[in-house]
């Protein structure tokens, strides 16, 4: 069974992953930038394997939280066929 880290790190991928997939189009993909520059710094801490901090983890769920937040916005653009 993964530990934490590893759950977060492999969230934190698929979150910048399908943020970068954004439509260039779409009012969302300008919000998700900075979003995701912040989730591939937190990609990185967590590949290095420091530990973090409890104010840290309470700024990943921000992360988490605010990612699907915007991904979930942005499905409700695209028109349907």
């Amino acid at each position: 069974m993964p530990d934490k880290t590893e759950t977060l790190l492999d969230q934190a991928r698929l979150l910048a992953d399908r943020l970068e997939r954004l439509s260039a189009d779409s009012q969302w993909a300008r919000r998700a930038s900075g979003l995701r520059g912040s989730l591939l710094r937190l990609i990185e801490r967590l590949e290095s394997h420091e530990p973090l901090e409890r104010a840290e983890t309470v700024e990943i769920d921000r992360l988490f939280e605010q990612g699907f937040a915007i991904l979930s916005r942005a499905a409700r653009e695209i028109p349907e066929s």
